[in-house]
């Protein structure tokens, strides 16, 4: 096949003093590395999330509370970024791809690869941890697979709204929670303004889920993502809970699948409307900061040789 390239050698190895240098790259086709590692670093996000929820949920408190499913998805969604970053910018949610391509970031034509890519890997993730916590989760519920009720289990998947939460709440609580997500992201990613520091871009992401989870998620589970919703809630509806998963909560299984790409478009453009359309030219940002930063620097240049900011 023309798009594998069969590699002889992996690595540099010295034969008789000769360096021979073997090809690193196996897969030419762009396409296909972009869909193979958004989908990994989608399953290895969910997989740390949904375990964290599995954990909690079956070990009654024992393992862990609320607190620990927001660090679950906050440090997952960290580790994602690691692992797909620099192929695909590990999106894991539709969301932030169709904001992407809404603002030019992302051409049109990749984002049924980054939607299929992150439903599988999400679909697969939620498969895993049904494998891993099977017995938990029959010990749990004595094998009464529910959606709701005292030991109901469909929620170690897919998001469901509290009892108190009507469909136009849920509907604006999904919107704002996605907005709040991209229109950070753009700020992190915003190099005339005050981006995450180089190597630091997985943390901060990280971190900012974690943010929206402790702020914003008690009243829908803050899925604030279409394909991290619905992938585990069709994997229940297959392994046992029914197409109940899809009535509860009037019907709630397509707010998070419509509201967080309204969102997430409104969240963008908040902030490129705001902040980033206004940015001054480089040249004069630059001398601006000249300006303002010359003279303390002269003042302070026996303190300090390196300022980490």
């Amino acid at each position: 096949m023309k798009d594998l390239v069969q590699s002889v050698e992996l690595g540099v190895s010295q034969r008789k003093g000769v360096n021979v240098t073997r090809p690193k790259v196996w897969l030419k086709n762009e396409v296909i590395r972009v869909g193979l590692a958004e989908s990994l670093c989608t399953y290895v996000m969910m997989v740390f999330g949904l375990g964290s929820v599995a954990q909690v949920v079956t070990g009654q408190g024992a393992f862990g509370e609320y607190l620990s499913i927001n660090l679950g998805f906050g440090l997952g969604v960290a580790m994602g970024v690691h692992v797909g970053g620099k192929v695909s910018g590990a999106h894991m949610n539709a969301a932030v791809s169709l904001t992407m391509c809404a603002f030019g970031r992302l051409a049109w034509k990749m984002l049924p690869v980054y939607v299929f890519a992150q439903l599988l890997g999400s679909f697969l993730a939620a498969g895993t941890i049904y494998a891993v916590y099977y017995e938990a989760i029959y010990d749990y519920c004595g094998g009464n697979l529910t959606v709701t009720g005292v030991k109901a289990t469909a929620g170690i998947f897919a998001t469901y709204p509290a009892p108190y939460l009507s469909l136009l709440a849920g509907f604006i609580d999904q919107v704002f929670g996605t907005a709040m997500l991209l229109l950070c992201l753009m700020a992190l990613s915003d190099q005339k303004n005050k981006p995450a520091a180089a190597g630091s871009e997985p943390v901060a992401v990280g971190l900012l889920v974690l943010l929206i989870g402790i702020s914003l998620g008690s009243n829908s589970g803050y899925a604030i993502n279409p394909t991290r919703d619905i992938a585990p809630r069709i994997f229940t509806a297959i392994a046992g809970w029914g197409s109940d998963v899809f009535r509860v909560g009037n019907g709630w299984w397509w707010v998070p699948l419509a509201a967080p790409p309204i969102g997430g478009v409104l969240g963008a453009g908040l902030y490129k409307a705001l902040v980033e359309m206004h940015h001054p030219p480089l040249s004069e940002q630059g001398e601006g900061l000249l300006k303002e930063e010359t003279a303390p620097l002269r003042k302070q240049e026996n303190i300090c040789a390196n300022v980490c900011v």
